[in-house]
């Protein structure tokens, strides 16, 4: 089972991870809604906004989560771009299994991903798509051992909000370069980049140029 909300942009690598499953004999099921859901084995939640509760969790002998910090520090929302924009460009993504509690289950494996500072979401959310992919295959492909590694987590917790198309909010009186983490994480379409100026408000796009 695979479930991520219909309107994600991982939804192209999930497409790519149920074909290449699908192509060493596994029944993949990909679904955006968590109800009625069949039993199966496991069920990778990618990039799902939703809480899967008790119930649907039972339907599977594992139900796995993504997730881009060193939990348990930087449960939440959207965990890369805030770390994006404190200035992080290291960021561990971690396969954990889901429980009742939020971005609490055990941990089974991390990878790290690096950037030099001046990637923009799509390059941003290609690393995150790799990784993510690379975690769900490695869970499958060495099962039951995969589950061995599994350590519970330990240390202080910390937890990000909610984005919002707010907090796209461009501040007219600082430089680019002091902003320009919070330029890298914006989506032109979606979230724009904006800031107020003498009452008005102005969208800006960014997208860098390749020589």
């Amino acid at each position: 089972m695979i479930l991520s909300d219909a309107d994600s942009w991982i939804n192209a690598a999930v497409e790519d991870l149920q074909m290449d499953w699908m192509e060493l004999g596994h029944s993949v099921h990909w679904t955006h809604q968590a109800k009625d859901l069949p039993t199966a084995d496991f069920c990778f939640c990618l990039s799902f906004g939703q809480l899967v509760t008790n119930e649907t969790r039972a339907l599977f002998r594992h139900t796995l989560v993504v997730h881009e910090s060193a939990l348990p520090a930087g449960k939440g929302w959207s965990p890369l771009t805030w770390q994006i924009i404190d200035g992080c460009n290291r960021i561990p993504v971690t396969l954990f299994e889901a429980v009742e509690q939020v971005d609490s289950g055990t941990i089974y494996a991390q990878r790290w991903i690096e950037f030099e500072g001046h990637e923009l979401i799509d390059e941003l959310r290609e690393a995150q798509a790799e990784a993510t992919l690379e975690l769900c295959r490695w869970f499958v492909d060495e099962y039951p051992a995969s589950v061995m590694q599994g350590r519970e987590q330990s240390g202080e917790e910390s937890f990000y909000r909610r984005r919002r198309p707010t907090d796209s909010a461009l501040d007219p009186e600082k430089t680019i370069a002091e902003q320009f983490n919070l330029l890298r994480v914006v989506d032109n379409e979606k979230y724009p980049a904006f800031f107020v100026w003498r009452g008005c408000q102005y969208n800006l796009a960014i997208k860098r140029r390749f020589q």
